[in-house]
């Protein structure tokens, strides 16, 4: 599986397949992917809007 289709399959983006097995372990591990990637997208944004959009708004 390449790493860009299971990112949008975190991102609810697309639909996981279906045949693949789902064992308790695997939806551990699959949640807390999908809890570190939206932390990790959140934290890019605050980034981005405390170095881009801040110091525009302070002149």
């Amino acid at each position: 599986m390449s790493i860009i289709k299971q990112v949008k399959e975190y991102l609810f983006i697309s639909k996981r397949d279906p045949n693949e097995p789902r064992t308790q372990w695997m939806k551990y591990m699959h949640g807390m992917n999908r809890i570190s990637l939206f932390m990790f997208l959140i934290a890019v944004i605050i980034i981005l809007f405390k170095t881009l959009i801040l110091p525009l708004m302070n002149k």
